[in-house]
């Protein structure tokens, strides 16, 4: 049975590429377009992993990680930050909520398939 990944992201041509990439990866996708989008579909999903953008209206990566780790169901859910920014503070931002691994956009897709297989592996 294929693993699911839940992908958050605001950008509809980023949320394809990553669609693509990891379906292509031999996985299951389920699609949101921001935070509050992903924690609504997220309720009641089966779900093996998380990947998310930073900056997205009304609720950004850093929010979502925050609220996924206060359900004791997702607190050992892989999330990684799927985003533009590079900076260490935000990163380091990104770890203190609960982030288990960051990639910067753009981004090739062997690199995103080598990090979900490593994290989910």
């Amino acid at each position: 049975m294929a693993r699911t990944i839940m992908t958050v992201d605001d950008s509809a041509s980023v949320r394809q590429m990553v669609v693509f990439t990891l379906r292509q990866g031999g996985y299951e996708v389920i699609e949101a377009v921001d935070g509050r989008d992903g924690l609504s579909k997220l309720r009641g999903a089966s779900c093996d992993m998380l990947i998310t953008d930073l900056n997205m209206p009304i609720l950004d990566g850093i929010g979502l990680i925050r609220e996924v780790r206060r359900d004791p169901v997702y607190r050992t859910l892989p999330i990684v930050m799927l985003t533009t920014e590079a900076q260490e503070e935000r990163k380091q931002e990104g770890k203190a909520a609960g982030a288990t691994g960051w990639i910067v956009k753009p981004f090739k897709p062997e690199q995103l398939l080598a990090v979900v297989k490593r994290v989910l592996f």
